[in-house]
């Protein structure tokens, strides 16, 4: 009987096929190791030292330095306008006048008895003198001596009293021409010519304001109070301007006022920006944005504000180290000021920070730089 082929294979070589199948099935089944991520494209800039400004922030309103609403010490029709409504007017320049007619009758009238009782009291005096000659000589008695006396002191009395009268009608006429009594600049006119007007009455004639030079008010938290008294000791501290749609740049004043009590509603104190304002160009009522300067911090280690992130541990910073990698390092933040953050801890000058893509950055990954730039001291932008 002839040999199968079956009867022919050693049982060691089905264990050898197996394995060779399976070996064959592993490699058919390996797939290549996948490339490792691109670089994440990142803009960076570089850490830097420089002086950066103390500075606070608010929203101002303009005042103007005085305000004067003019009205009339006297009762009459209003018979002179000497400006036109916004008119700048000088301290002293004659605004309005009044009916003169009355006043001047009644100074006369003053003046006419002032010298009627002078006339009485000159016959008076003498007549006194006439009879303490009398009662020297013993004709009188001392009982009409003294009425005459005492009749010559009234007389000089009512004298007295008529110049009295004379100087006040003289000063009610001189009521009846009004004048500016500050430098400034006119608003609306509420009473027009020809109308009686009355003493002390409402509506005043005109309200003058002078805004040269001006003020502009803020408030600031009272937590800033302390900061802001302690450099103002040290000297006049600047204060700017920033007029909305200007291109001029911001108005530059100093700080004249700190209020004597901290708005207790608000938790607020209220300072004022004095401003030359000879350009004209802050106006009562106007909104601006106000820059306080305390000082200027030297020396301080900043980075761009946009290469900030929050974190769950706090803010950190991605720095790009010499290897092209990204490092996440946490920071501590001293303040903002502008488009510049104030680093006190975390990083070092001449360190490269990330600026944008740290989306796309893994920590320890490798980034390609985009861009480089160096920041620079900028004005602090608006709103701050």
């Amino acid at each position: 009987m002839e040999p199968t082929l079956h009867n022919c294979l050693h049982p060691w070589s089905f264990v050898a096929l197996a394995v060779a199948v399976v070996a064959l099935d592993a490699c058919s089944n390996t797939k290549a190791a996948p490339p490792p991520p691109p670089p994440a494209p990142v803009t960076t800039a570089t850490v830097v030292r420089q002086d950066v400004p103390l500075q606070i922030r608010a929203i101002g309103a303009v005042e103007a330095f005085s305000n004067v609403s003019v009205k009339t010490q006297v009762t009459g029709e209003l018979t002179g306008v000497f400006f036109k409504e916004g008119q700048d007017v000088k301290k002293g320049q004659l605004l309005f006048t009044l009916d003169k007619r009355p006043f001047e009758a009644a100074l006369n009238q003053a003046q006419a008895a002032l010298a009627r009782d002078k006339a009485q009291a000159a016959n008076a005096r003498a007549q006194a003198r006439r009879y303490a000659g009398l009662f020297t000589a013993g004709v009188v008695s001392k009982e009409e001596n003294d009425q005459i006396g005492t009749t010559a002191d009234a007389m000089e009395a009512a004298v007295a009293a008529d110049e009295a009268a004379v100087e006040n009608a003289r000063v009610q006429l001189q009521y009846c021409s009004i004048y500016s009594p500050i430098d400034g600049r006119t608003g609306s006119l509420m009473i027009h010519l020809g109308n009686m007007i009355k003493a002390n009455d409402t509506p005043f004639l005109i309200s003058i304001n002078q805004i040269e030079p001006i003020y502009v008010t803020f408030t600031v938290p009272e937590q800033m109070l302390a900061e802001i008294k302690r450099h103002a000791a040290q000297g006049t501290l600047p204060v700017e301007a920033i007029i909305a749609s200007d291109n001029r740049g911001p108005a530059k004043g100093k700080l004249s006022f700190i209020d004597n009590s901290v708005d207790q509603s608000t938790g607020t104190i209220k300072l004022k920006g004095e401003f030359a304002n000879a350009d004209r160009r802050l106006w009562p009522g106007q909104f601006v944005d106000v820059v306080l300067n305390l000082a200027d911090e030297r020396n301080a280690v900043v980075v761009p504000s946009q290469a900030l992130q929050n974190g769950q541990q706090g803010q950190f910073v991605f720095v790009v180290k010499p290897d092209m990698t990204a490092e996440k390092r946490d920071v501590v933040l001293e303040r903002t000021q502008g488009t510049m953050a104030v680093i006190s801890k975390g990083v070092a000058p001449g360190e490269l920070v990330v600026t944008d893509g740290q989306l796309s950055i893994v920590p320890g990954g490798k980034v390609a730089l985009k861009s480089s730039p160096a920041p620079q001291a900028t004005a602090p932008a608006k709103g701050d």
